[in-house]
């Protein structure tokens, strides 16, 4: 998935891929994908990116589009569909197409069928993280904040809905709210990966 790093207090961008690489845990796609971010806006060579040609539609600034996408990507994304389309009920394949349409650039869509998972399963945290991330992206901070803030009126000790909170604040320019956050994630998991991540970013905001 390509995601533009956003601009912090100046500098920052790291905080912005901390917060990309951890928002969704166990999802090695989304990390991979992020780590393979430039700051020149070049795409990840992933299996959804690589149907993409960043120069093609370049003179009319146009953002990709069907006419430049991949054959088999296409293909893919209208299989994805189907299948989903035969059994919405079934989870993992709705996933799998909100998933990716979110890194084909369609994140209306990928809301949208989120958003009809939570409405049988309210609690999947996973889904949770991965719609906020939506959200996110498209700089809608208090939706993001929303959603995530879900997650700890049912689970209130999730350390990595905190840490997420704590991004998404510092995005949205609040530093105290931010430290908040992760000096608690600090402090509930001492000697955590998480734990370590919360002090580089508390770092990263001079605090």
């Amino acid at each position: 998935m390509k995601i533009k790093p956003f601009y912090i207090y100046g500098g920052l961008i790291l905080l912005a891929v901390i917060f990309l690489i951890v928002f969704t845990p166990g999802d090695s796609t989304k990390e991979n994908n992020s780590k393979n971010l430039s700051q020149n806006g070049q795409m990840p060579q992933d299996e959804v990116h690589k149907g993409l040609s960043p120069n093609m539609g370049a003179e009319e600034g146009n953002a990709p589009s069907g006419s430049n996408v991949n054959e088999s990507v296409i293909k893919q994304m209208q299989e994805l569909k189907k299948s989903y389309e035969a059994n919405p009920s079934d989870t993992l394949k709705a996933r799998e197409y909100a998933e990716f349409m979110a890194a084909a650039h369609k994140p209306d869509e990928a809301i949208s069928v989120y958003e009809k998972i939570l409405s049988k399963y309210p609690h999947k945290t996973d889904i949770r993280f991965s719609l906020a991330l939506i959200y996110y992206n498209k700089q809608n901070y208090s939706k993001a904040e929303e959603i995530v803030k879900n997650v700890l009126s049912y689970d209130k000790r999730n350390a990595q809905a905190k840490f997420n909170l704590g991004a998404i604040a510092a995005s949205s320019g609040d530093k105290n709210k931010a430290k908040v956050y992760w000096e608690e994630v600090e402090k509930e998991n001492p000697n955590s990966q998480l734990a370590s991540d919360a002090r580089h970013a508390l770092e990263s905001l001079g605090q």
